[in-house]
């Protein structure tokens, strides 16, 4: 019988039952040393609150299934050494695929979110047939070069695509009939009837945001806004430490707010900010628009095309940011992007100075700063969906606890 459960928005489905799930007390212990890093015995017990016979045995048993390793003894204090752990990277495998309009992407993590392998194939569009092909080929691909022990400890796929795709705006009528498709198309079911591990879904942007979360910046507000620059702008938000994707799994759809432009006009942000208006600049100026689809970092984007695409994205950003806080008092934005790194930083600046120039009465605007994760950020935060639904908790429940 099929399976589904909502877990930081994503949806999952499988084929057979869930084995596997960690106890709560087993996540809560791996939750606290994944975003704390290594820690001794006596930092759990004082951080969850659990007896420390309770978190030995925790440990133990997390250590006897290869999930946790020792380090080594720290001495020089009263008493015993204490002995840290930390998560063993070959603890667990994650699989994660993101759907864009440009590109698929499926990679493997370790226990650690380090990508392992990846496989990569470029499309003008897709469609359900080739992505289920790619994603199976590519899975069994990765799975041939992993030693037995480690692909019976798979833990599942995560799928990150955009939201209503045949909705696809600007595509011409022979692709809008073929992205069509998508809508009674069952991914998650389809690809989860054929393997072992289960499988979650989640919108691409929120993904990112979610990619964030679990492997960014631990020090980051416990509240913050999120913006990925794809093919389509995109957005997440983070609410006391938890994913928000609301009713329908697509909670903050920044590239859908209708923002002013410097001629006094008005548009979606999705049009201005959104890496396909600079592909469509490219073209109008006779450059090659494909460059941008390959390996951020080996962009060559003429100067021109790209200023003007910088400051139309940085002014329709700021103004989605002014409006954004009027409704969520959140700390921090965060901007991430299918980019450069040097990309990345110069929009942010920009953003920045754009959002210092407008005035909201009222309203304390958050900061701007750049993501922590990078073009991976999707494909990334779809393999942490299975990581956190087998393996953490999410953080507002410990962090509110006793001992820090």
């Amino acid at each position: 019988m099929e399976h589904s459960l909502n877990i930081m928005g994503a949806t999952a489905r499988r084929g057979s039952n869930q084995s596997g799930m960690r106890a709560y007390n087993e996540r809560l212990v791996l939750s606290l040393i994944r975003q704390h890093g290594a820690l001794a015995k006596a930092d759990i017990t004082r951080r969850t609150g659990l007896s420390a016979q309770t978190v030995s045995v925790i440990m133990r048993a997390l250590e006897a299934d290869g999930l946790l390793v020792r380090g080594q003894p720290v001495r020089g204090k009263i008493g015993q050494p204490s002995t840290p752990v930390s998560l063993a990277k070959d603890g667990a495998f994650f699989f994660g695929l993101k759907i864009g309009r440009r590109s698929l992407d499926l990679v493997l993590t370790d226990f650690l979110g380090e990508v392992l392998h990846r496989v990569r194939v470029n499309h003008p569009y897709p469609t359900p047939e080739n992505t289920v092909r790619f994603a199976s080929d590519g899975i069994d691909r990765i799975l041939s070069k992993l030693p037995p022990e480690h692909q019976s400890r798979v833990a599942g796929l995560g799928i990150a695509l955009p939201f209503q795709l045949w909705e696809w705006p600007g595509a011409d009528a022979d692709v809008t009939k073929e992205m069509r498709r998508w809508k009674d198309q069952d991914i998650a079911a389809e690809l989860g009837h054929s393997r072992g591990f289960p499988v979650f879904i989640c919108n691409d942007a929120s993904t990112a945001c979610g990619a964030e979360l679990v492997f960014g910046d631990p020090d980051k507000p416990s509240d913050f806004l999120y913006f990925f620059v794809g093919f389509f702008i995109g957005g997440g938000l983070v609410l006391d430490n938890s994913l928000y994707t609301g009713r329908s799994g697509n909670a903050a759809a920044l590239g859908s707010l209708i923002v002013p432009t410097p001629a006094g006009t008005h548009c979606q942000l999705v049009d201005v900010a959104s890496l396909s208006a600079l592909e469509d600049a490219l073209i109008r100026s006779s450059d090659q628009s494909t460059m941008i689809w390959e390996h951020p970092e080996t962009w060559d984007v003429p100067k021109g095309p790209l200023d003007s695409w910088l400051d139309g994205a940085a002014f329709g950003i700021a103004r989605a940011i002014a409006a954004s806080a009027c409704l969520i008092d959140v700390a921090q934005v965060l901007i991430d992007g299918w980019m450069p790194e040097t990309m990345r930083a110069e929009l942010v600046r920009r953003v920045q100075q754009e959002i210092a120039q407008i005035s909201v009465v009222g309203v304390q605007k958050p900061d701007v700063v750049a993501g922590s994760i990078g073009p991976d950020a999707r494909a990334l935060g779809a393999a942490s969906l299975p990581l956190s639904n087998r393996f953490l908790i999410e953080r507002h429940s410990y962090q509110k606890g006793g001992g820090h």
